[in-house]
């Protein structure tokens, strides 16, 4: 089984602080402990956007210092993030987590250099956007509210560096933490392997991963229940049990927001178009009930 924890997830709104982060991660891995309870082999990856984008904030304003590229602070996310999870799986497990530093595969003439797309930090409003020194672009917040974001390039993941190391701990049977904030960006030159400035989706990388093990189910892990239609809307629909050709008309009708549940959809219909039995969307407090099929949005072949 496949696990994708949102980066917003991670961090409540209310409390940005380490300790803050800490006991929003501390609910999450207890929910997550509850799925080795049967025969699943979990691997949980996760998002970084609002972590990353820390980061980059500081490095923008302080006014001495050393500056490190997009790839390196994706790394230092991974260990950032990774860490506190594995702690606090580790402690409602009982038994050791692996996290493993991740290197995701793209190709450096991918369009996306040349179209940044994927929104990364911190919400602005309106003005203050206008005053950032970097692009920004319109989103809608989980709770409807329309705000605004920075954006990166963000390359279609092709293949996961460490799939072999990754499933090693799985056969030892442990959990592993992976491809942290969708990976590091990386691409070949002369057969070697470079960082690259960019940020890969993680669900997008956490179904090509899904793929590369073989996974039987994908559970992304966000701050809703379900998956919407005309979200933020009076007559928002929630998705319950919902096809891949369903949502492929769902796509191109432009139902989703490409900084928000596009890019869940999408990797949901790869994962499951990929040979994977099912995918759910939903909120972490609600994993027993989806997995259940008793909530969440459910994706299934047509």
């Amino acid at each position: 089984m496949i696990v994708a924890l949102g980066g917003n997830t991670l961090l409540p709104m209310d409390d940005e602080t380490m300790a803050g982060q800490r006991r929003r991660i501390r609910d999450a891995a207890r929910n997550i402990a509850t799925l080795t309870e049967g025969d699943s082999e979990v691997v949980l990856t996760h998002g970084n956007g609002p972590q990353v984008g820390n980061l980059m904030l500081q490095q923008e304003e302080a006014k001495s210092g050393l500056r490190f590229p997009m790839d390196v602070l994706v790394a230092e996310t991974q260990a950032q993030i990774g860490y506190v999870l594995q702690q606090e799986l580790g402690n409602a497990l009982e038994e050791a987590v692996s996290t493993l530093v991740t290197q995701v595969r793209v190709d450096p003439h991918d369009p996306a250099f040349e179209n940044p797309t994927k929104p990364v930090g911190p919400f602005y409003a309106e003005e203050e956007a206008k005053n950032r020194a970097f692009q920004t672009t319109q989103v809608k917040r989980q709770d409807g509210r329309t705000m605004y974001r920075r954006v990166v390039p963000s390359p279609d993941p092709i293949e996961v560096i460490e799939t072999d190391q990754i499933a090693a701990i799985l056969d030892r049977g442990g959990m592993v933490i992976c491809v942290g904030g969708g990976g590091i960006p990386v691409f070949l030159e002369h057969g070697e392997l470079q960082g690259v400035e960019a940020v890969i989706d993680k669900d997008r990388a956490s179904a090509v991963l899904g793929a590369e093990l073989d996974a039987d189910e994908f559970l992304v892990l966000t701050d809703v229940d379900h998956a919407y239609l005309d979200f933020g809307e009076p007559d928002q629909t929630p998705l319950e049990e919902v096809t891949t050709d369903e949502l492929h008309q769902y796509l191109e009708a432009g139902e989703f927001e490409e900084g928000s549940m596009k890019p869940k959809i999408e990797a949901s219909v790869d994962f499951v178009e990929g040979g994977g039995e099912r995918a759910i969307i939903t909120s972490a407090d609600n994993i027993e009930a989806a997995m259940a099929g008793e909530t969440g949005t459910q994706v299934i072949q047509s």
